[in-house]
């Protein structure tokens, strides 16, 4: 596929692909348009949805221990900011922090997010940055000097991605920040399925509309009739692949149109619209240490449920698998 193709052909050709595909699918990414940052930002809030809360939990406990490792003076990248809540736990607590880049998809997420920073922050250098973080970067120019980069992953969005995908990721992380740079990111960790499904699937319904939403911006930005009611949330927990599975289940048979192409549901038919895998400290680490990244401190809450990794490019770091 070409990069440049214009976003809204670029969102076709990908639903159209996942919905010729023998399990359909969508990408998770497209998730996240203004609603569905809005809604994903209320599921933070929830009760059942523990990782948010938790991860803050750590961030204020044990930021002013991060910040040390990291030092000063640094060219911050996050992916996947958001409103960048847990981001100003680590921005006051570092040392004369230099240049912030948030990267999202949510234009108007990002613009928001980006206001917010710069009037409380007089001193750091905000370059929001709407891309898809999941392919390659070209950051923006920044006029601070800076002492080296550093990589701040937050929640579990490394969970999204298949594990090759994620070390891959990984990988292009060490290249983003090169031999002195530092990777900061969090890992939702293994646990009582109860209490994964529960996460992902809360009893007021939050979870279920932020997942429908992808079906209204199909119909809206691509031309799409999803009727919106015949398709019903479910959270799945696949112990065999260890994720959490989020699916749109058809409950009434239909027939769907989008930009021409039409596509058949029948009763218990899903599209499956995102993973959620978990690991164990352990494995996380190894995988890190496969593409060069150095484990130097981790932190977690006492129940074990979640954990955040601080990692340095090793001096054999090279951003590809070693033998």
């Amino acid at each position: 596929m070409s990069d440049s193709l214009p976003a809204r052909d670029v969102f076709l050709v990908d639903v159209l692909e996942g919905l010729r595909a023998p399990q359909k699918t969508l990408p998770c990414k497209y998730l996240y348009d203004a609603r569905g940052s809005e809604l994903f930002e209320d599921i933070c809030e929830l009760d059942e949805y523990y990782p948010t809360r938790t991860e803050l939990a750590i961030m204020e406990s044990h930021a002013p221990e991060m910040a040390r490792w990291i030092g000063g003076d640094v060219f911050l990248i996050e992916y996947g900011s958001g409103t960048s809540r847990k981001t100003r736990l680590l921005l006051d607590a570092l040392e004369h922090p230099a240049v912030y880049v948030p990267i999202d998809i949510s234009a108007e997420t990002l613009a928001r997010s980006a206001d917010v920073l710069r009037k409380h922050y007089r001193d750091l250098e905000v370059l929001p940055l709407c891309a898809d973080f999941s392919g390659p970067l070209a950051l923006p120019q920044a006029h601070r000097k800076t002492a080296r980069r550093i990589v701040y992953f937050p929640g579990s969005s490394i969970g999204n991605f298949p594990p090759a995908d994620a070390s891959a990721f990984l990988a292009r992380m060490v290249e983003q920040v090169g031999p002195s740079g530092a990777v900061l990111i969090g890992a939702d960790l293994k646990k009582a399925p109860a209490l994964l499904e529960r996460a992902y699937d809360d009893a007021v319904g939050v979870t279920a509309a932020f997942n429908r939403n992808l079906l209204r911006r199909i119909n809206r930005e691509l031309g799409g009739n999803f009727p919106e009611r015949n398709f019903r949330h479910e959270a799945r927990w696949n112990a065999d692949e260890g994720r959490v599975e989020m699916h749109l289940v058809c409950v009434e048979a239909c027939r769907v149109e989008i930009s021409g192409a039409a596509f058949g549901f029948e009763v218990g038919e899903s599209i499956h619209t995102e993973n959620s895998y978990k690991y164990e400290i352990e494995g996380f680490e190894s995988m890190a240490a496969e593409v060069g990244l150095e484990a130097r401190d981790r932190w977690s809450d006492p129940a074990g449920l979640f954990s955040v990794h601080y990692f340095e490019v090793s001096a054999t770091g090279t951003g590809s698998r070693r033998a």
